[in-house]
């Protein structure tokens, strides 16, 4: 039962966490690359071996952007012997991909999201929604991963990570529990606004005021969020293989919503969503590696 007397609890907070593939060594790889993914409200770390997947870490991004860097990419190296020193190149990626001291290079997160999806999902990738922290992205890429055509949102909070956050210590919910509860409503309410952050706030609290029980009100909010970016999707079309990357796709009750709105499945896969922008910066790492010592 969720304690929501308990005013120390920061709601808000979603898992950090760091993963390494025990199996691979490596001591003789020919390349070890990596991205570094410094987002406006979380930053991500992917080291690769030979191309394959073999350390990450996904952290909360502080008020230092270098600073940021430098934990994410500590943290996927913890335990794992590596050091900066062993890594063959290094690229920047995100909000903050010109304040990352030790990448080699900077790659806009549009390519690298797109060249993530790919690596992810497969090649059958062809529009890619990347729900970020301050903004929202819709990329159309080709068979390679390659970017033919965005569109981007950055005007507002809504529809995205931080607007979330909001709502979730707003409620007095844990982040992570906000898609399962939005979908335990026998009907669709209607949606808050989406235009703006602070005006869905003001509706939800005047939701909190009329007693509207919280699934409610999770569901009006999680069915705006969806609104917004689906009519995003729309103004630049919809061609499948259709996939999500970002904290958000996480999040079943938007997922799902969206799915609805725009009658199209979102691939799934078992690589956590919101390293996509990293993995793809630590393939371009790779391949810009090998073309150096050309």
């Amino acid at each position: 039962m969720l304690d929501r007397k308990d005013n120390k609890t920061e709601f808000w907070r979603w898992d950090e966490y760091n993963w390494k593939d025990d199996t691979k060594d490596w001591h003789d790889a020919a390349v070890i690359s990596a991205g570094v993914d410094v987002g406006s409200v979380s930053s991500q770390a992917v080291i690769l071996v030979d191309g394959e997947l073999f350390a990450t870490a996904s952290m909360r991004t502080g008020h230092n952007s270098p600073k940021s860097a430098i934990n994410a990419i500590n943290w996927a190296m913890k335990d794992t012997g590596l050091t900066l020193d062993d890594i063959h190149f290094t690229v920047g990626t995100g909000y903050g991909r010109a304040k990352v001291p030790f990448a080699d290079k900077a790659v806009t997160e549009i390519a690298c999201h797109a060249r993530g999806a790919n690596f992810m999902y497969g090649s059958t990738v062809r529009t890619v929604l990347d729900m970020g922290g301050q903004d929202l992205k819709v990329i159309r890429c080709d068979h390679r991963g390659k970017v033919m055509n965005f569109s981007m949102n950055e005007k507002c909070a809504a529809g995205t990570g931080r607007g979330m956050e909001v709502i979730a210590d707003l409620l007095r919910v844990p982040i992570q529990d906000i898609g399962d509860l939005s979908l335990q409503v026998k009907n669709e309410p209607p949606p808050v606004s989406n235009i703006c952050v602070l005006f869905a706030k003001t509706e939800v609290m005047g939701m909190l005021y009329d007693k509207v029980p919280i699934n409610e009100i999770l569901a009006a909010y999680t069915r705006a969020m969806a609104d917004r970016v689906s009519a995003q999707i729309k103004e630049m079309g919809v061609e499948e293989d259709f996939v999500i990357t970002g904290g958000i796709g996480k999040n079943k009750g938007v997922v799902q919503r969206i799915e609805s709105e725009l009658g199209v499945k979102a691939l799934t896969t078992k690589v956590d969503y919101q390293i996509a922008g990293a993995l793809g910066a630590a393939l371009f790492a790779k391949v810009l590696f090998e073309k150096k010592k050309k």
